[in-house]
Protein backbone atom coordinates (compact mmCIF):
# COMPACT_ATOMS: atom_id res chain seq x y z
CA UNK A 1 0.00 0.00 0.00
CA UNK A 2 2.49 2.57 0.72
CA UNK A 3 5.60 3.24 -1.74
CA UNK A 4 7.47 5.13 0.64
CA UNK A 5 10.17 3.95 3.16
CA UNK A 6 8.60 5.02 6.13
CA UNK A 7 4.76 6.74 6.97
CA UNK A 8 3.49 8.63 9.54
CA UNK A 9 -0.10 8.40 10.38
CA UNK A 10 -1.68 11.55 12.79
CA UNK A 11 -3.96 10.29 14.52
CA UNK A 12 -5.68 8.85 17.71
CA UNK A 13 -4.14 5.34 18.83
CA UNK A 14 -7.01 2.66 19.50
CA UNK A 15 -9.45 4.48 17.16
CA UNK A 16 -11.04 1.80 14.73
CA UNK A 17 -10.20 3.79 11.10
CA UNK A 18 -6.78 4.25 12.89
CA UNK A 19 -5.91 0.79 13.67
CA UNK A 20 -7.42 -0.32 10.29
CA UNK A 21 -5.29 1.89 8.39
CA UNK A 22 -1.98 1.14 10.35
CA UNK A 23 -2.92 -2.80 9.65
CA UNK A 24 -3.09 -2.55 6.17
CA UNK A 25 0.55 -0.76 6.01
CA UNK A 26 3.43 -3.06 4.63
CA UNK A 27 5.84 -0.77 5.31
CA UNK A 28 7.43 0.63 8.43
CA UNK A 29 4.87 3.08 9.97
CA UNK A 30 4.73 5.68 12.95
CA UNK A 31 1.19 7.09 14.59
CA UNK A 32 1.59 10.25 15.89
CA UNK A 33 -1.40 12.24 17.77
CA UNK A 34 0.63 15.24 19.16
CA UNK A 35 3.42 18.25 18.13
CA UNK A 36 5.69 16.39 20.98
CA UNK A 37 5.08 13.39 19.88
CA UNK A 38 5.96 14.58 16.20
CA UNK A 39 9.05 15.60 17.38
CA UNK A 40 10.15 12.61 19.53
CA UNK A 41 10.26 10.73 15.99
CA UNK A 42 13.82 8.86 16.30
CA UNK A 43 13.79 9.07 12.44
CA UNK A 44 17.41 9.93 10.00
CA UNK A 45 16.36 13.68 8.81
CA UNK A 46 16.99 12.09 5.10
CA UNK A 47 14.25 9.20 5.07
CA UNK A 48 12.04 9.08 2.46
CA UNK A 49 8.78 10.05 4.55
CA UNK A 50 5.02 10.32 3.45
CA UNK A 51 1.63 11.27 6.22
CA UNK A 52 -1.72 10.80 6.19
CA UNK A 53 -4.32 11.95 8.60
CA UNK A 54 -7.63 10.93 10.45
CA UNK A 55 -10.18 12.23 9.32
CA UNK A 56 -11.11 13.09 12.96
CA UNK A 57 -8.62 15.17 13.69
CA UNK A 58 -9.31 18.72 13.68
CA UNK A 59 -7.76 21.26 10.65
CA UNK A 60 -5.56 23.27 13.44
CA UNK A 61 -4.19 19.83 15.31
CA UNK A 62 -3.62 18.33 12.10
CA UNK A 63 -1.52 21.51 10.83
CA UNK A 64 0.41 22.02 13.72
CA UNK A 65 1.77 18.41 13.81
CA UNK A 66 2.70 18.63 10.06
CA UNK A 67 4.13 21.61 10.30
CA UNK A 68 6.77 20.27 13.37
CA UNK A 69 7.26 17.48 11.02
CA UNK A 70 8.21 19.51 7.97
CA UNK A 71 10.33 20.94 10.10
CA UNK A 72 12.79 18.27 10.97
CA UNK A 73 12.01 16.54 7.97
CA UNK A 74 11.36 18.37 4.63
CA UNK A 75 11.24 16.32 1.91
CA UNK A 76 7.64 15.10 3.59
CA UNK A 77 5.15 14.52 1.38
CA UNK A 78 1.42 14.03 1.88
CA UNK A 79 -2.62 14.89 0.96
CA UNK A 80 -4.06 17.84 1.09
CA UNK A 81 -5.62 18.14 4.59
CA UNK A 82 -8.92 18.73 2.92
CA UNK A 83 -9.75 15.00 3.56
CA UNK A 84 -10.35 15.88 7.06
CA UNK A 85 -13.87 16.36 8.11
CA UNK A 86 -15.51 19.98 8.29
CA UNK A 87 -18.52 18.91 10.04
CA UNK A 88 -16.32 18.00 13.43
CA UNK A 89 -13.89 20.92 12.48
CA UNK A 90 -16.84 23.13 12.50
CA UNK A 91 -18.03 21.73 15.80
CA UNK A 92 -14.71 22.38 17.51
CA UNK A 93 -15.39 26.37 16.67
CA UNK A 94 -19.01 26.19 18.01
CA UNK A 95 -17.51 24.62 21.60
CA UNK A 96 -14.48 27.17 21.45
CA UNK A 97 -17.06 30.24 21.09
CA UNK A 98 -19.28 27.75 23.75
CA UNK A 99 -16.31 27.54 26.41
CA UNK A 100 -15.55 31.49 26.19
CA UNK A 101 -19.71 31.70 27.51
CA UNK A 102 -20.06 28.92 30.78
CA UNK A 103 -18.40 27.76 33.36
CA UNK A 104 -18.83 24.16 32.26
CA UNK A 105 -19.32 22.33 29.07
CA UNK A 106 -20.96 18.86 28.76
CA UNK A 107 -20.33 16.77 25.65
CA UNK A 108 -23.47 14.26 24.92
CA UNK A 109 -21.42 11.59 23.07
CA UNK A 110 -20.01 7.60 23.36
CA UNK A 111 -16.61 7.70 24.44
CA UNK A 112 -14.98 5.19 21.79
CA UNK A 113 -16.06 8.27 19.32
CA UNK A 114 -12.76 10.49 18.44
CA UNK A 115 -15.09 13.46 17.09
CA UNK A 116 -16.45 13.83 20.85
CA UNK A 117 -13.56 13.38 22.73
CA UNK A 118 -12.20 16.14 20.70
CA UNK A 119 -14.72 18.42 21.72
CA UNK A 120 -14.29 17.80 25.33
CA UNK A 121 -10.48 18.16 24.96
CA UNK A 122 -11.16 22.09 22.62
CA UNK A 123 -13.75 22.74 26.16
CA UNK A 124 -10.38 22.10 28.20
CA UNK A 125 -7.81 23.83 26.39
CA UNK A 126 -9.82 26.83 26.56
CA UNK A 127 -9.74 26.08 30.16
CA UNK A 128 -13.50 25.10 30.91
CA UNK A 129 -14.16 22.02 33.32
CA UNK A 130 -15.94 19.40 30.41
CA UNK A 131 -17.68 16.09 30.40
CA UNK A 132 -17.97 13.45 27.53
CA UNK A 133 -22.26 11.56 28.56
CA UNK A 134 -22.68 8.26 27.36
CA UNK A 135 -25.63 8.31 29.74
CA UNK A 136 -27.29 10.88 31.60
CA UNK A 137 -26.55 8.99 35.19
CA UNK A 138 -22.95 9.45 34.67
CA UNK A 139 -23.70 13.20 35.72
CA UNK A 140 -22.07 13.82 39.12
CA UNK A 141 -23.55 16.46 41.09
CA UNK A 142 -20.45 17.55 42.04
CA UNK A 143 -20.17 18.82 38.56
CA UNK A 144 -23.49 21.13 38.94
CA UNK A 145 -21.74 22.90 42.50
CA UNK A 146 -21.09 26.58 42.01
CA UNK A 147 -21.75 26.08 38.25
CA UNK A 148 -23.94 28.66 37.06
CA UNK A 149 -23.97 28.18 33.13
CA UNK A 150 -23.34 25.42 31.70
CA UNK A 151 -22.86 24.89 28.16
CA UNK A 152 -24.30 21.62 25.89
CA UNK A 153 -22.84 19.91 23.00
CA UNK A 154 -23.29 16.60 21.00
CA UNK A 155 -20.65 14.56 19.16
CA UNK A 156 -21.34 13.87 15.75
CA UNK A 157 -22.81 11.20 15.75
CA UNK A 158 -24.83 11.36 19.08
CA UNK A 159 -28.40 10.76 19.18
CA UNK A 160 -30.73 13.71 19.58
CA UNK A 161 -32.57 11.68 22.10
CA UNK A 162 -29.12 11.76 24.31
CA UNK A 163 -28.83 14.94 23.65
CA UNK A 164 -32.39 16.10 25.10
CA UNK A 165 -32.12 13.73 27.97
CA UNK A 166 -28.91 15.30 29.00
CA UNK A 167 -30.58 18.75 28.70
CA UNK A 168 -33.82 17.66 30.94
CA UNK A 169 -31.70 15.74 33.00
CA UNK A 170 -29.61 18.85 33.86
CA UNK A 171 -33.12 20.92 34.28
CA UNK A 172 -34.33 18.70 36.29
CA UNK A 173 -30.79 18.73 39.17
CA UNK A 174 -30.85 22.60 39.66
CA UNK A 175 -32.07 24.30 42.27
CA UNK A 176 -32.39 27.56 41.58
CA UNK A 177 -34.21 29.01 38.53
CA UNK A 178 -33.34 27.66 34.76
CA UNK A 179 -33.62 30.30 32.53
CA UNK A 180 -34.32 29.62 28.82
CA UNK A 181 -31.90 27.89 26.67
CA UNK A 182 -29.65 30.29 24.47
CA UNK A 183 -28.72 28.34 21.42
CA UNK A 184 -25.43 29.35 19.94
CA UNK A 185 -25.68 29.61 15.81
CA UNK A 186 -22.62 27.67 15.05
CA UNK A 187 -21.27 27.99 11.82
CA UNK A 188 -23.60 27.32 8.37
CA UNK A 189 -21.84 26.36 5.22
CA UNK A 190 -23.45 25.82 2.36
CA UNK A 191 -22.30 23.32 -0.25
CA UNK A 192 -23.41 22.22 -3.29
CA UNK A 193 -22.44 19.02 -5.47
CA UNK A 194 -22.30 18.65 -9.30
CA UNK A 195 -24.68 16.02 -10.78
CA UNK A 196 -22.79 13.59 -12.49
CA UNK A 197 -22.94 13.93 -16.48
CA UNK A 198 -25.49 11.32 -17.40
CA UNK A 199 -27.93 12.64 -15.18
CA UNK A 200 -28.00 16.16 -16.02
CA UNK A 201 -30.60 16.51 -18.82
CA UNK A 202 -28.85 19.09 -21.73
CA UNK A 203 -30.57 22.56 -22.15
CA UNK A 204 -33.07 22.91 -25.27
Amino acid sequence: MCGWATLVVIGRAGHDKVEGTLGQVNAPVHLVNTEDEAMALDLPPDVPLAYMTQTAFSLDDTYEVIATLKASFPQLVGPDVSGICHANQNRQVAVLALASQVDRVMVAGARNRSNANRLREVAERAGVPAHLVQDVIEISPDWLEGTAHIGVTSGAYAPELLLQQLIDALRNRHDGPVLPLLHLPGVQKKVLFRLPAELVEPVA
